[in-house]
């Protein structure tokens, strides 16, 4: 699906269903220098059990038009213009990584339009190791082989996939070096660079689902907790043998506590 914001063109995975704004809605946001085909699976099935899906490319990701947007608080407002943009009243907005932290800035900043908010592979702050985020720079093929090693954990390494024939690895590997122009380093220096995380966590009522694998290297699972304490309503699920891309090493188990989540009643004082 392709719609556009301030004569932009941005697209949105919609898990081959057409979007209807009038259906409870879920927003999915992807990685640092990834895009939404990341969510491939949990969109479609979303999409297929009574929810319209809008898995965003970022600005200047996937097949969304630039330029890329250089902060956390940039990308959030986006968000915002992007639920705008479709006819959205509420949704509950979904983020991995990079994309935990502008779905945890919106939702801060949003709290009539977020229902319900999941945190996927997040840390605040959400420091880059210095040498690496200059390597993103410099030299973006050597950051893309650390950056691929260190997301996925070791049962995908030596294979770990259910799918016969997908190598994690290599797909990982080839989605970045598809974003390695501009969006890589701009996108670890966004992460690095937001630093108000916890302050914005603080401000979330809404319930809140904090999913972290325990062989993520990237934002290891002990940080979730530190997230759990700052947000009132939520709770931290880790997903065994999981590294950092959890939606694409352990797929099914992503989606069940995604779904079970989303799917599950609003509180009584909520609404």
């Amino acid at each position: 699906m392709n719609f556009s914001i301030n004569n932009k063109t941005v697209c949105a995975g919609t898990g081959g269903i057409t979007f209807d704004p009038s259906r409870p809605t879920v927003i999915l946001i992807h990685g640092a220098a990834m895009d939404h085909t990341v969510w491939a699976l949990q969109s479609r099935y979303i999409a297929h059990h009574g929810y319209s899906v809008l898995a965003l490319d970022l600005p200047g990701h996937g097949h969304s038009e630039g330029p890329v947007l250089s902060t956390i608080g940039e990308m959030s407002n986006w968000v915002e213009s992007a639920l705008a943009a479709v006819g959205i009243s509420e949704a509950v907005l979904v983020g991995h990584s990079m994309g935990a932290n502008i779905a945890l800035e919106t939702a801060a900043n949003n709290p009539s339009r977020i229902h319900k908010l999941v945190l996927a592979g997040a840390a605040s702050p959400m420091q880059v190791n210095e040498k690496l985020l200059l390597q993103t720079r410099d030299d973006p093929l050597v950051a893309v082989e650390k950056i691929t090693s260190w997301a996925y954990g070791h049962r995908a390494h030596i294979g770990g996939t259910q799918t016969p024939g997908l190598w994690m690895l290599a797909g990982g590997r080839r989605l970045l070096q598809r974003n390695i122009e501009q969006e890589l380093h701009n996108d670890f220096s966004a992460c690095n660079n937001y630093t108000q995380g916890i302050e914005s966590a603080s401000k979330i009522k809404c319930p809140t689902l904090i999913i972290a694998g325990d062989d993520d290297r990237m934002t290891p699972a002990r940080r979730a907790y530190s997230l759990q304490k700052a947000i009132t309503n939520s709770r931290v699920e880790i997903i065994k043998d999981s590294g950092h891309m959890m939606m694409i090493e352990c797929p099914d188990t992503t989606l069940a506590l995604l779904f079970s989540f989303i799917n599950s009643p609003d509180p009584p004082n909520q609404k």
